[in-house]
């Protein structure tokens, strides 16, 4: 953790929603005046989009039938560690970009699913953002948790993340349901060892609960809206957490333990602006101290 330069982690799945969270801290920082330096965690996988599928064809050959984006083999952890160590401690760090279509591909003249070159970070920025996979992974190696001063997990009932990356896949990318479900089948393992334990490491998790029928995810035809869910918030230590505060601004929200606030699934992203930004506001009077003192 860093007074002067603070870390944001976003940390979730794919499809579990982490973008609607990264746009309501874009609309934060615009309105705060924040200068944020973005990193994208799909930027820290360790191939690209052809080098994957050849490397996933050869573990199936040979027998491996887990071979995922969500496990340290596929992924940098000691570099983005080395971002977030070189980040707290001097406000500097490398990143590149992961250009996932061809809109993002063409102002780089590169094929998408590639990595633009490493570069150094934008000089002069307030804080580090990062939304991805892996914000908080602690592994023997690696303990990225540590550097985040605010660490923020984003994670849907589970058949409720499958649903919302069936119908990613399908719909935009263009795959079947066989696929994504042996895509799904395949993470499990890496999941349940990598993903899942950085949940009890965050300092603050937004569970999005369908209030529909999602017993059979492979079949559903859209997924849940926000009028058709529910949003649990979990405070890890709710200390300084003005719940009152949090229950009149937010219509027909309630405690359901001494730590945790639900919210109507349209309200999410109302509570996001509500909890976060006094968190921003202490972030940059505490750098503003720090920079002062120097």
């Amino acid at each position: 953790m860093s007074e002067r330069h603070p870390i944001i982690a976003i940390t979730g799945s794919s499809g579990a929603g982490t973008s609607s969270v990264t746009r309501t801290f874009e609309q934060i920082f615009r309105r705060e005046g924040v200068t944020a330096a973005v990193i994208e965690g799909d930027s820290f996988h360790r191939y690209d989009r052809k080098e994957m599928r050849e490397r996933q064809a050869e573990a199936e050959k040979a027998g491996d039938k887990h071979f995922s984006h969500f496990g340290p083999d596929n992924n940098l952890f000691p570099e983005l560690e080395t971002l977030f160590r070189d980040y707290s401690e001097t406000g500097t760090g490398k990143r590149r970009k992961y250009l996932h279509d061809p809109v993002e591909a063409a102002p780089y003249g590169q094929d998408p699913g590639t990595f633009t070159p490493w570069e150094e970070l934008p000089e002069g920025t307030d804080m580090l953002f990062y939304e991805g996979l892996h914000g908080a992974v602690v592994t023997p190696q690696v303990d990225i948790a540590r550097y985040p001063d605010l660490l923020i997990g984003v994670v849907p009932v589970i058949n409720l993340e499958w649903i919302q990356k069936l119908w990613r896949d399908k719909n935009v990318r263009g795959y079947s349901t066989e696929a994504v479900t042996d895509t799904i089948l395949r993470r499990m393992p890496d999941y349940v060892n990598y993903i899942v334990p950085q949940f009890g490491r965050t300092h603050v998790n937004f569970q999005r609960v369908p209030a529909v029928d999602t017993s059979n995810p492979f079949i559903a035809r859209d997924i849940p809206s926000s009028s058709e869910s529910i949003c649990v918030i979990r405070f890890s230590n709710p200390k300084g957490i003005d719940f009152p505060y949090l229950l009149g601004m937010i219509d027909r929200s309630w405690m359901s333990r001494a730590n945790t606030i639900v919210v109507p699934g349209g309200k999410m992203e109302l509570a996001m602006q509500l909890i976060f930004t006094p968190f921003i506001w202490r972030m940059m009077e505490r750098r503003r101290r720090a920079l002062g003192a120097l």
